[in-house]
């Protein structure tokens, strides 16, 4: 018997957090890090609305391993949004399609700036086209029903503040039920702060709930982005990386946090994988490690176990048995996609299905942050949402 898992409906949520004059707390979409375990982490600290990594549709589409590996859920998993990143509205449509058993909503990434990503179509590219992003946001409003999210997340458009406005009232016009606006533009870097006036200004042009993206590192921020702006929900990525339980209040990660992290990975065991389990620590650890023991933990070798007793030798943390539910076994129906695209289109991004592998290769990220925190580097120096971390040239 094929397993279910409960739907929590987005708009609701909007509008019960206006009801009670407050604001949805978002964790965004990180490539590699909003995976199901972080999620569950997340939102035990006071977090509404979680996203999924950003997936790309068309290797989902055509790679059953690639559906495996890039999305997992469990019944706890809720409300979550997946995040594809789409050029074409057979991709979307299908990739949602396939994802709609398990999810209260997609995403339409439009935000991604970075050059591979930019030279074949995806992410900010698609600024250049708002017509195509409203074909693909209206195809799938027309075919999935209206209790099922659809969003969009765009970012600050370099030509004037009265196009920006002008896109996001044509992107409205599609049904969707929020939009996310990061406030740069695809081509400012993470030194250059946020716009709030624009924000601020997109939120009273708009009726659908408005969603303010960027620079987040507390509750103090997301409090005070939402009193400037009047936004509908806060989006936080670097902050709550660094941070898990900053919606919650805390300054900075508390041992208690910790504690759960541990507890969900090792009861997760290989659902996964070492690299993303010791960089979460990497991040929510920092403040509270030494610089030897900074140096010590980030040379660790590839086992799990070594992490833990690193943890139980400083902190006293033992893996204490964790109560979130296994992950559900997924079944994908790709046959509505295989009826529309009867032989599968070459070229798509990890197609294949006997070579496709979300850890081929660690990127130009996590190799220049080797011993990141010894050198005096900071995560806040990386934009880790709207796109994948290979390869950081656009950050």
């Amino acid at each position: 018997m094929e397993e279910t898992k409960p739907k929590t409906n987005v708009e609701y949520l909007f509008r019960d957090a206006s009801l009670n004059e407050s604001y949805l707390k978002i964790c965004a979409p990180m490539v590699r890090y909003s995976k199901l375990e972080f999620r569950n982490l997340v939102r035990s600290y006071g977090t509404d609305l979680t996203f999924t990594s950003m997936i790309m549709a068309d290797s989902f589409c055509q790679s059953e391993k690639a559906r495996l590996n890039e999305f997992t859920t469990n019944t706890d998993d809720t409300p979550v949004i997946a995040q594809f990143a789409a050029k074409n509205s057979v991709d979307f449509l299908s990739a949602t399609e396939m994802a709609f058993p398990y999810v209260d909503g997609v995403d339409l990434n439009c935000g991604c700036p970075q050059r591979w990503a930019m030279q074949d179509g995806y992410g900010s590219a698609l600024l250049k086209t708002p017509e195509l992003i409203a074909d693909m946001l209206s195809t799938v409003r027309r075919n999935l029903p209206g209790t099922f999210s659809v969003s969009v997340k765009v970012r600050l458009l370099q030509k004037s503040l009265s196009a920006t406005i002008d896109m996001c009232r044509q992107l409205e016009a599609c049904g969707i039920t929020f939009i996310t606006v990061h406030g740069r533009t695809p081509v400012q870097k993470t030194n250059i702060p946020v716009d709030k006036e624009a924000l601020k200004e997109i939120k009273s042009s708009l009726s659908i709930p408005v969603v303010a993206n960027g620079d987040i590192f507390s509750l103090r921020d997301a409090d005070a982005m939402h009193c400037t702006t009047n936004c509908d929900g806060v989006m936080s990525a670097r902050g709550i990386l660094s941070n898990p339980a900053m919606y919650a209040g805390f300054e900075r990660t508390p041992l208690e946090c910790i504690q759960r992290w541990i507890n969900i990975t090792a009861q997760a065991d290989t659902d996964i994988t070492y690299q993303a389990m010791h960089h979460h620590l990497t991040f929510m650890a920092e403040s509270l490690l030494t610089k030897e023991q900074r140096i010590v933990f980030n040379n660790l070798t590839k086992d799990k176990g070594r992490v833990y007793d690193f943890f139980r030798e400083h902190f006293q943390l033992e893996p204490q048995p964790c109560d979130h539910p296994s992950k559900l076994v997924c079944t994908f129906d790709d046959e509505a996609y295989r009826r529309r695209v009867p032989q599968h289109r070459g070229g798509g991004r990890n197609a294949n299905v006997d070579e496709y592998s979300s850890e081929e290769r660690d990127g130009a990220y996590f190799s220049s942050k080797v011993g990141v925190h010894d050198t005096g580097e900071n995560v806040e120096d990386v934009d880790l949402t709207d796109c994948s971390l290979f390869g950081n040239d656009e950050i």
